[in-house]
């Protein structure tokens, strides 16, 4: 079965959903980031995909103590994305309890860094973020289109042992119409020894069986849980959290 990961975005402090990466399109859900988080605690998820949309955009880690108030006040396993460029902000998410950095730009921009952190911590203390515009990986926020591959970037982290991806379409993030299923069979018949992460587009339980079937090990879900789209229960059944192996 495949593991769902719910999400929260922050803003400011507060829980919101971007439509599309774009930030001008922002709905804001709830203004107290821990009390979701212990709502989903409640309900039996054990991981929690936290993201700094300030930071990623600022490119500096902005929301630091979202991060320390749901780490310190709940036993999710949490990884943390958003504005990670420099060792020092690093080893400052990992010191607020995140159990994994969720990196993207910093891969693309300066992967010599990126190679050093490895060396460091390990490959496994990394979640790699490939956010994708037309099979291009973008970053910064999604604000920034590269040239560079989704393919040849998982290539290029897969030498170097890392072995946890999700990748989001940003055409379909936060639009609840769909994943991109096919992209996700593609990585996966490239790379299976991957463990693919589906991000962007969840509506239902449906979209959830396509992309398990594509070959991802793991969902992060977001405004499908906002808008109401799937309970947190039905989520909990679908996901290996019910059966104990996560």
């Amino acid at each position: 079965m495949i593991e769902v990961i719910p999400a929260i975005d922050i803003i400011g402090g507060k829980c919101v959903r971007l439509s599309q990466g774009d930030y001008s399109r922002v709905t804001e859900y709830n203004d107290d980031p821990l009390a979701v988080a212990r709502r989903f605690e409640e309900a039996g998820f054990r991981r929690l995909h936290l993201v700094d949309l300030d930071g990623a955009k600022a490119g500096n880690v902005t929301n630091l103590k979202v991060l320390e108030a749901i780490a310190s006040a709940t036993s999710l396993s949490i990884d943390f994305g958003g504005g990670i460029k420099t060792l020092s902000a690093l080893r400052s998410v990992f010191s607020a309890g995140a159990s994994m950095a969720a990196v993207g730009s910093i891969v693309v921009k300066d992967p010599q860094t990126f190679y050093s952190w490895l060396e460091e911590f390990g490959p496994e203390r990394f979640f790699l973020g490939a956010d994708v515009k037309e099979e291009n990986i973008a970053v910064s926020g999604w604000t920034e289109k590269t040239n560079i591959s989704v393919f040849d970037l998982i290539s290029d982290v897969m030498k170097r042992g890392v072995k946890n991806v999700f990748c989001t379409d940003v055409s379909k993030d936060g639009l609840l119409q769909g994943c991109a299923v096919e992209l996700y069979k593609d990585i996966t018949t490239r790379f299976p020894d991957l463990r693919l992460t589906a991000s962007g587009g969840v509506s239902s339980l449906e979209d959830i069986d396509a992309v398990e079937k594509a070959g991802c090990t793991s969902v992060i879900v977001g405004k499908a849980i906002y808008e109401g789209k799937i309970s947190l229960e039905a989520l909990v059944e679908r996901s290996k959290i019910k059966e104990g192996t996560c």
